[in-house]
């Protein structure tokens, strides 16, 4: 196993979207991922299509497009942990693991002896991150917690949207994968505090404090002012022009950042006369003027194709770039470069291949590794538990007959 977390072995208990994209993250780093799901209906997302990864008998597929953007490089065990037995496995997983990721409602794993309080004293270097929607503490700590419902309790739903329309969610579920950038950072953290003392820890992350902690910009402006930050659709609440404009086939986001790169937007316009605009003539004023600009620049950028003014703008160096589907983010030359695409070999599927989207970070001495794509429900059951655990076949067999494992 290569990367900067070989030897490392996380157990994970998450489910949906923000434990498991936060777990893959360290499996891309080299961390060994062991996934706990139910015997019968695994991950909530195995279920969440189409479309589906068709496999090569033509049999019912689990592997749904959604499971597998984050659940890459895991071993899946399928272990029902609502039973004593497969309690007391889940906490013997626990005892080699470095780390335990979970997901469940504030106190959800104490029924089965499995919560932080279970298992801090016999396991006291042991990292336990909790995801939960509201954190551990609070009022709303014993409430579900979803995605959609923290964009809007957030606040970025506030700030996202057209002006006159309803307040807008995100596209895909940033408040989910936010948090799991933040569980992932804090459990890196925790490994390095670990290592210098041998302490481990308890990590307690919420949906809604990780969605407020990335309002950045926009919750500094209404700490600053008191007053709640409106909706500006796709312009910039302060700098113009720094928005998606319309093109003859498309749209362009045009973001001329300061007021260099306006004069020369405008020579490219031929119309040298709005730099020299009192009006516009810097970005201050063409805050407060932004209604009267806009106008005017959405007509000229009207008159040609999109790719025109792409090539145009950028020679003079105005930064800017297509609103594209994701058709042509793939086809991208730079996104192609990068290797944003990933192309796995998939025994079972359909055409034998699967393909993901790479993970962006780029080491020069320990680089991010691809062992093995999302797995199938149970798939690693057995090897984990005769490799981790040292349980022979009998075991095996009379944990499967009791219903407790599944294969």
């Amino acid at each position: 196993m290569t990367g900067p977390l070989a030897g490392i072995r996380v157990l994970d208990l998450s489910r949906v979207l923000a434990g498991p994209s936060a777990t893959q993250l360290l499996g891309d780093l080299g961390a060994e991922v062991i996934k706990i799901e139910h015997p019968e209906r695994g991950d909530d997302t195995r279920g969440w299509g189409p479309p589906y990864v068709e496999t090569a008998d033509d049999a019912p597929s689990d592997l749904s497009a959604y499971f597998c953007a984050a659940n890459r490089n895991k071993q899946s065990v399928a272990l029902d942990i609502a039973r004593p037995e497969g309690q007391r496995i889940a906490r013997e997983l626990a005892a080699t693991s470095d780390v335990v990721v979970e997901n469940f409602k504030v106190g959800g794993l104490a029924k089965f002896g499995l919560a932080y309080d279970d298992l801090k004293d016999s396991l006291p270097a042991l990292i336990y991150c909790s995801i939960t929607g509201f954190g551990q503490t609070g009022p709303y700590r014993h409430a579900a917690g979803y995605d959609y419902t923290v964009q809007g309790m957030g606040g970025i739903m506030s700030l996202t949207g057209e002006p006159e329309g309803e307040p807008m969610k995100v596209g895909v579920a940033i408040a989910d994968l936010m948090c799991g950038m933040y569980a992932a950072t804090a459990i890196l953290a925790a490994l390095r505090h670990r290592d210098a003392t041998g302490e481990g820890q308890h990590i307690d992350l919420g949906l809604l404090d990780t969605q407020v902690a990335w309002l950045a910009n926009q919750g500094l402006n209404y700490l600053t002012t008191g007053t709640p930050p409106p909706r500006h659709g796709n312009e910039h609440p302060n700098i113009v022009p720094y928005k998606t404009m319309p093109c003859r086939d498309g749209h362009l986001i045009v973001a001329a950042g300061n007021d260099a790169q306006f004069q020369r937007l405008c020579a490219v316009l031929d119309r040298p006369d709005l730099a020299e605009d009192a009006r516009f003539a810097t970005n201050r004023a063409r805050v407060e003027n932004r209604a009267t600009l806009y106008p005017i620049l959405d007509n000229l950028m009207r008159e040609r194709d999109l790719d025109t003014w792409v090539r145009a703008l950028t020679d003079r160096g105005i930064p800017c770039g297509p609103v594209n589907t994701l058709d042509r983010v793939f086809a991208d030359p730079q996104v192609q470069h990068r290797g944003m695409q990933l192309t796995m070999d998939a025994p079972g599927t359909e055409t034998g291949q699967l393909d993901l989207l790479a993970n962006p970070i780029g080491f020069s001495a320990t680089p991010v590794s691809y062992r093995s794509v999302p797995p199938r429900l149970g798939e690693h059951t057995e090897a984990v538990l005769r490799d981790a655990l040292a349980l022979d076949d009998a075991a095996i067999d009379r944990l499967h007959k009791n219903g407790v494992i599944s294969r």
